[in-house]
Order: C-alpha cells, then sequence, then structure tokens
C-alpha cells in the first residue's frame, strides 16, 4: 500500500525559502514522528560539509525505520535514498517570486537576530546568500518543475502533494490534523 496508518515516512521537498522545515516542523508535531532536517546532517561547524558518503550514511541511519519527516532529500547528491524509502512526499512548488521574497525577508531576520543554524553557523554576508542560497532557490524551483515528475514515476509507491500556494499547504496541515484526530496517520 501506498501508505500505511502504523507509520509515517515523509519528505518534504521544494527550494530553499519554500517553507520545508515549518511545513515539516507542523506535521511532526501534528504526528508525534521525528523531524529530520538534512541540513543539519550535511552542514558540520564552519558550514564545513561531510562527504557524500558520509551524507547518505546519516541519512540512511536517520530515515531508517518508521515514524519520521524528512526536510528536503539532497537527491542530487547522495541520489534517491530518501525517495527509494519515503511513502509521501510534500512538494512545495510555490511561486517563484513568493519564494524568493521569503528567502529575502528570512535571511534579513536571521542577520538581525544572528540566530544561530545548526552547529554554531550563521548566516554569512548578503553576497554569500545570494550566491548560495537565492541564486541557487531561484534555478531549482525551475528544475524540480522540469526533473521531480519523471523522478516521481520512478518511484510510483510515493504519494505526491504538490502543494502549489499557502493556502494549499494550509490544506495539507489541515487534513492532516483531522486524520490524525480520526486515529489514522494517512496523508
Amino acid at each position: 500500500p501506498a501508505w500505511s496508518d502504523s507509520r509515517v515516512r515523509i519528505a518534504v521537498i521544494g527550494p530553499s525559502g519554500s517553507g520545508k522545515t515549518w511545513l515539516s516542523e507542523q506535521l511532526a508535531s501534528v504526528l508525534g514522528v521525528r523531524h529530520i532536517e538534512i541540513d543539519a546532517l550535511f552542514h558540520g561547524p564552519n558550514w564545513e560539509s561531510i562527504s557524500l558518503d558520509e551524507l547518505r550514511e546519516r541519512v540512511a541511519e536517520a530515515t531508517e525505520g518508521d515514524d519520521w519527516i524528512s526536510d528536503g532529500t539532497y537527491h542530487q547528491m547522495i541520489g534517491e535514498l530518501v525517495f527509494e524509502r519515503v511513502e509521501t512526499v510534500a512538494w512545495l512548488d510555490l511561486p517563484v517570486r513568493l519564494v524568493i521574497w521569503r528567502l529575502l525577508r528570512r535571511t534579513y531576520l536571521r542577520k538581525k537576530h544572528d540566530t544561530e543554524l545548526w552547529h554554531g553557523n550563521r548566516e554569512g554576508s548578503w553576497l554569500e546568500s545570494l550566491r548560495f542560497l537565492m541564486w541557487p532557490a531561484f534555478k531549482r524551483a525551475f528544475e524540480n518543475r522540469r526533473q521531480l515528475p519523471a523522478l516521481f514515476a520512478r518511484h510510483p509507491h510515493i504519494r505526491v502533494h504538490r502543494l502549489r500556494s499557502d493556502t494549499a499547504v494550509g490544506r495539507f496541515v489541515d487534513a492532516t490534523k483531522v486524520r490524525r484526530l480520526e486515529g489514522g496517520r494517512r496523508v
């Protein structure tokens, strides 16, 4: 079956700034499962990245078994490991202008409040943010629209929810809450 009421394995995907972490945290809270933030597995202190083999190992360990929601998949780097394990994908395919606006706002607020991310890391300069966040988010949004349908076709066991607006995201969270209250976990 595409989903078992006794287990949860969900991946929330989309470009930087699309709301993956927020949605993952909401769903994990509603369903009472672990939230796996793959960025935190990849980035060490001083933004040092681990090797792809080590990342694969960390992601494999984190997504072993049931009852988890991953924030991202890193499939461009580690292959389709998460897609092979996941049952449901929430694809945040929001308007690109909204994603870029949120990324700018998020970066500004993180800089203003000196927010610690993972392992003591903080947002870099605006130039670094443009280079490592905004431009890749812009590109990734369009790449996702071209590439993800074929990827999903290779994994017909996955139930895909393509969320194209904040309203759709809100309905997805609300539907998850209702299903949870009714005693099921299926999304």
